[in-house]
């Protein structure tokens, strides 16, 4: 009797856990600051955006200093920018996926705000390394 106890109770676990990942909303898109989405220029945008929040940012803030810039998620599918909540996450985690495009963000929707409050993060492999083979 006490064996199918701890197998039902195990069973429960695991079934919520299933169903928190059903709820869980995911979106892919390109991941960016605000100000580099208003400007539409994506892979172009700037580090120091992620930084201190804008182009030219780097001139008036001192060095080192990191303004925690909010970050979002521009989705080329929809057209929408989700403002993203990543408390839950170290921000170093995203250094990889910034200025990329299909990263994957995984958490919970606030569709009246586009807002996602972050749980998983996922981004694509770096890029291969190419050799120029051609001529100068």
């Amino acid at each position: 009797m006490k064996k199918y106890a701890l197998l039902l109770s195990a069973l429960l676990v695991f079934s919520a856990q299933a169903n928190d990942e059903e709820d869980m909303f995911e979106k892919d898109g390109f991941l960016a600051t605000q100000s580099c989405v208003d400007a539409g220029s994506f892979t172009s945008c700037y580090l120091e955006t992620y930084a201190c929040g804008t182009t030219d940012c780097f001139m008036k803030t001192e060095a080192g200093v990191d303004n925690e810039t909010p970050l979002v998620l521009y989705s080329h599918k929809d057209g929408i920018t989700y403002t993203l909540d990543i408390s839950k996450l170290e921000r170093s985690e995203f250094d990889e996926g910034v200025n990329r495009n299909d990263v994957t963000i995984m958490g919970e929707l606030d569709e009246s705000k586009n807002h996602i409050i972050v749980h998983e993060f996922k981004a694509p492999p770096p890029p291969k390394k190419s050799f120029f083979k051609g001529c100068l």
